[in-house]
Formats: C-alpha cells, structure tokens, sequence
C-alpha cells in the first residue's frame, strides 16, 4: 500500500510565502514523475508544477517565476515552494507521484488527500 501525506498548507497574506510537502511511504519500488495540482471552488484541477524524476520541470503559466518545485529522492518527498502569494492561489493543493510498487507490477498514480492554502488579508 502506498500513501501520500501533504503538509505545509495554511493561512498567509498576500506576498508572503508557503512551502508544501508531500511524502510518499509504503513498499515503494520507484517514483518517477511527481507534482502538485490545485482545485479551486467551482472549478476544475489544474496543473501547477511537475517534477520528473531526473529533475526537469514544467509549470503553469500562472506561477512561473513565483513558485519553485523540487524533489528529494531519498526522502520520496516534492516539495512546492510558493512565493509572492496572490489571492488567486487560494485552492487546495494535491500532490501526486507515478509509483512503481515493489509488490505490485505496473506503474499507478496516486494522490494525496490535499492541503488548503488561502491567501488572504
């Protein structure tokens, strides 16, 4: 079994700063890409950033230059720094992971539970 677990998410003002976490854990054989998606109420997951597994990275438009995605692989962790926070970043932010478990064949994507951000004076 394999779990997703995010931290890190809360209340900041506008232009402050929130980093995320998500830790994968379970009988993980390998983790090839991993990212972050947000929900906002009303509308559908959208893709912020995404990781593969030799580093290289993609964002949305929208948090290019503001947000910063990275990943420790002996830690089986991504992390999501968000800087220069906007109202408009308010949502629930999801991570996820392409795993390969040890007992099971075939890759599977798999999801954290969420973690809301709200970015508010």
């Amino acid at each position: 079994q394999v779990q997703l677990v995010e931290s890190g998410g809360g209340l900041v003002q506008p232009g402050g700063s929130l980093r995320l976490s998500c830790a994968a854990s379970g009988t993980i054989f390998s983790i090839y890409t991993m990212g972050w998606y947000r929900r906002t109420p009303g509308l559908q997951r959208e893709l912020v950033a995404v990781i593969t597994s030799g580093g290289s990275t993609n964002y949305a438009d929208s948090v290019k230059g503001r947000f910063t995605i990275s990943r420790d692989n002996a830690k089986n962790t991504v992390y999501l720094q968000m800087n220069s926070l906007k109202p408009e970043d308010t949502a629930v932010y999801y991570c996820n992971a392409d795993i390969r478990e040890a007992t099971i064949g075939g890759v599977r994507r798999y999801w954290g539970q969420g973690t809301q951000v709200t970015v508010s004076s």
